[in-house]
């Protein structure tokens, strides 16, 4: 249907003051004998139940405004125009507030002009501006009213009447603007945060009109404060906290729920943090590391400059044991049951049992992991950091390794193991399929990536060795030196490892990615105006980070004996260490090698239980292998830029092939002794 314009309604307007009978006085008709009907004349037919209340405070506090519009329906009157009004006394006198009988000012009309009268009532009337509305509010409170006086007369809440007040207060040259529809409520609200007119028009104007946003002029009016709803250190300090030690707190009158609370004094919000952390480091303090930190905010980046030490497994108690053994006892039955209902078709019994195998696994999982534990030496080498993590509570990192902490780690391990080994960069991948190489390559290649981002000298040494290649010595590629210097983001990691986007590498360089961009321009020209300002330091920092997502390691496939993996010099430059980025697991890894290759493996990180290993179906022997192999720290070779030595590969050859045959001659019901698990 076609909108009335304004003429149609003004000739509306005038048939309806000619059909009313405007030389006679307003009728009061008791409410009583006032109705509505259905399909009756009045055009309006939906009322807000929220504004009839609202109305009908106002009535009762000032009084009824503006007559009833009627038309005679026997003995009663038929309300044609002024529905909501007629709403709001019917609830006044349910309410008790007034008589039943109260008489009503009505305006009687003609039958035949009553849907005309009801039509011209709602279609000229024009509304309020809200920029308007809010300076009339602001006129009251300077006329001596009160805040709760002023929500009474209109039925509203105090916090609505204070958020007009707090528009009316926006700058003057803003609400001009508003008014002339160059600026959006949306965004008075958001610049409504301070009080100071300056600095509402600064942020407003001075930023370019696709960066206006209600959230922008928010932030950049506030970029000094701290979200209190959402900064893990306000979270975890508290608010009656930080109020009690004498904080000051701004609060946005038009955020909803806990949001919009921000803190003005970082430096105190950082002193409580600290001393709050303080007291849950002293009982660390007392587990005999060589160092404990407290840093009240850390980034995932931050931690990955330190390498997480291996625990070791303590041998259970005889309490214990007995329980792990009932444990293991009651999973072998259950897992007998569950193969049984499979073999006889029986879907929903062997999903029941598979659900108690998996309720018992859990339980002996928690026992295993109560038996993992740092030894005197590592606690002699390594430390912790008590911190905050993302969602505001407390957390203790142990096991980190310092630089210094990790060379000694690997001198120990090298004087225990020798000193052979292979060239640098070839590693045997034996037994590897391709699939699972290419993926692995794929985490590889987001470990050098973020290193290269966190080493600025090295990133700048690449590129300019790609391009004296290039251009000096018509050198097109370095497998040293794998960068694409067309600045052409290695694309297709997802799809080579599903895993990528979630890895510590992948988030880490996303992290230093955002932090990067949220300074810059997005228009060419103003870029370029940036980075000419920025000094040498922070260019080449810039270069890291942008060099860093050109690097391309991933190897198509994997050689049966030997690869020589691309990338080698670099990775030596950034000091590549891949137990910082990746670790083995079962969905990562040993799900994707065979049972053979895994029990030769487990003959260099735990060859002790390689007999017992033997024994299990491939499902568990992944899960127990993940374990193990954590707990010593193994990676496979691919990613090892040590020596892979012969005589280790050797060793563990020979222990897979003995546990190949003693497996055969164990006693299949015999209970495995507790001391064989791991964690």
């Amino acid at each position: 249907m076609n909108a009335i314009n304004h003429t149609e309604a003004r000739a509306l307007s005038a048939a309806a003051l000619e059909a009313a009978d405007l030389g006679q006085n307003l009728l009061l008709v008791p409410l009583s004998q006032l109705i509505l009907r259905p399909s009756g004349r009045n055009v309006r037919k939906t009322t807000p139940h929220t504004s009839v209340a609202e109305l009908a405070a106002s009535i009762e506090r000032v009084g009824l405004l503006q007559n009833l519009i009627v038309m005679p329906a026997g003995d009663s009157y038929e309300v044609v125009a002024g529905k909501r009004r007629l709403l709001a006394l019917r609830l006044l006198a349910q309410k008790r507030r007034i008589a039943k009988d109260w008489e009503v000012p009505c305006l009687p009309v003609a039958d035949g002009t009553a849907r005309t009268a009801s039509l011209t009532e709602n279609v000229q009337r024009e509304a309020m501006h809200p920029a308007d509305q809010c300076e009339a509010f602001a006129a009251l409170v300077a006329e001596g009213r009160s805040i709760e006086d002023i929500a009474a007369d209109f039925g509203i809440t105090p916090l609505v009447v204070q958020r007009r007040l707090r528009l009316a207060n926006v700058s003057p040259r803003l609400l001009a603007d508003y008014r002339a529809g160059q600026a959006t409520l949306d965004q008075l609200m958001a610049l409504a945060i301070v009080d100071d007119h300056a600095a509402q028009e600064t942020a407003y104007y001075d930023a370019p009109p696709y960066n206006r946003s209600p959230f922008a002029l928010r932030e950049r009016l506030t970029e000094r404060e701290i979200d209190a709803y959402q900064h893990p250190m306000a979270r975890f300090v508290g608010q009656p906290a930080y109020e009690a030690a004498g904080g000051s707190v701004r609060r946005d009158l038009f955020a909803e729920g806990d949001t919009g609370v921000y803190f003005s004094d970082a430096a105190l919000l950082e002193r409580l943090a600290r001393d709050k952390l303080e007291d849950m480091a002293a009982p660390v303090r007392g587990e005999g590391w060589v160092w404990v930190e407290v840093l009240p905010a850390i980034t995932h980046a931050d931690l990955q400059n330190f390498q997480r030490a291996p625990m070791e497994r303590r041998s259970p108690t005889p309490r214990e044991t007995v329980h792990i053994r009932k444990l293991q006892a009651r999973m072998r039955t259950l897992a007998e049951a569950v193969d049984a209902a499979l073999e006889a078709g029986d879907k929903d019994k062997a999903l029941a049992l598979q659900q108690k195998v998996d309720l018992l696994g859990e339980q002996l999982q928690a026992l295993e992991d109560g038996l993992l534990a740092y030894n005197d030496a590592i606690k002699a080498i390594a430390g912790a950091i008590v911190t905050i993590d993302r969602e505001g509570k407390a957390v203790v990192h142990r096991g980190l390794l310092r630089e210094a902490g990790a060379k000694a780690l690997r001198a120990s391990r090298d004087t225990a193991d020798g000193g052979k080994g292979q060239k640098a960069g070839q590693h045997q991948v034996s037994r590897m399929p391709d699939r699972l190489a290419q993926r692995l390559s794929v985490h590889r290649t987001a470990a050098l990536q973020i290193e290269l981002a966190r080493h600025p000298q090295a990133a700048l040494a690449a590129v300019v060795h790609g391009m004296v290649q290039t251009v000096l010595q018509n050198t097109v590629y370095s497998r040293d030196m794998p960068l694409n210097l067309k600045l052409t983001v290695k694309p297709g990691l997802q799809d080579l490892a599903p895993d990528w986007p979630e890895s510590p590498a992948a988030m880490a360089l996303r992290e230093l990615q955002q932090a990067a961009s949220q300074t810059l321009p997005q228009d060419s020209a103003e870029l370029f105006a940036a980075l000419l300002a920025k000094s040498q330091d922070e260019l080449v920092r810039l270069l890291a980070i942008c060099t860093a997502s050109t690097v391309d390691v991933v190897m198509p496939h994997a050689v049966s004996r030997y690869t020589e993996q691309p990338g080698v010099a670099l990775a030596q430059a950034v000091g590549l260490e891949m137990a910082a980025w990746w670790q083995p697991t079962t969905e990562g890894y040993f799900n994707h090698v065979s049972k053979a290759t895994i029990l030769q493996e487990a003959g260099e990180f735990a060859p002790e239980h390689v007999n017992r290993l033997a024994k299990l179906k491939k499902d568990e022997l992944a899960g127990q292998a993940q374990r193990l192999a954590q707990q010593a720290g193994w990676m496979p070779a691919v990613f090892r830029t040590d020596a892979a030595r012969e005589d280790t590969q050797e060793a563990a050859t020979d222990a897979a092939a003995d546990a190949q045959g003693s497996s055969l001659d164990d006693a299949a019901g015999e209970a495995e002794p507790a001391e064989a698990l791991t964690a």
